[in-house]
């Protein structure tokens, strides 16, 4: 089946399989291999991309589901010269070992605080009126995203850093 959709800004046209994920897509087809396939069960966050600002699972969904929608992966938040915010926060404050999981991690917390200052809440929000910054809403939201390496604080430091500098 044709699919069209726009890839770290650039329109993109595939023609696939219709059981392809998105996950398959993005590094099978278009070489955009920042995203892992770690659990391919949707549990362990690696897949992690934005679809229209939205974190998703890749490995869940379909690519054909996605025509016309707005993808962004690691590789399109910014580049070795030009680090997004999150990238650079995850360096400063090493929130990464292995580094397998840091592109659906960084991918996740970008979303994070869009759902934060959209007002979105949580599981742990305790005023539904009034959703604020807390290492706890952090940590709830990103509870997605697992880390084997346990860098858990340092993803909280890198995450609150860009939210105090914002």
């Amino acid at each position: 089946m044709p699919v069209s959709f726009t890839v770290n800004g650039q329109a993109t046209s595939l023609t696939l399989d219709p059981r392809v994920t998105l996950l398959d897509a993005l590094r099978e087809h278009m070489a955009l291999t920042g995203s892992k396939k770690g659990c391919d069960h949707g549990q362990c966050g690696a897949c992690t991309v934005m679809v229209n600002g939205q974190r998703i699972n890749s490995c869940l969904t379909l690519a054909v589901m996605h025509e016309g929608d707005e993808v962004t992966t690691i590789e399109g938040l910014g580049s070795p010269e030009n680090l997004h915010p999150m990238q650079a926060a995850f360096v400063k404050h090493d929130g990464f070992q292995c580094g397998y999981c840091t592109p659906g991690q960084i991918c996740s917390s970008v979303a994070v605080l869009k759902e934060i200052e959209a007002g979105i809440p949580s599981h742990v929000t305790a005023d539904l009126d009034q959703v604020a910054f807390s290492d706890a809403e952090v940590r709830e939201r990103m509870s997605g995203n697992i880390c084997r390496c346990a860098a858990y604080p340092n993803i909280v430091a890198a995450i609150r850093d860009v939210h105090d500098h914002a």
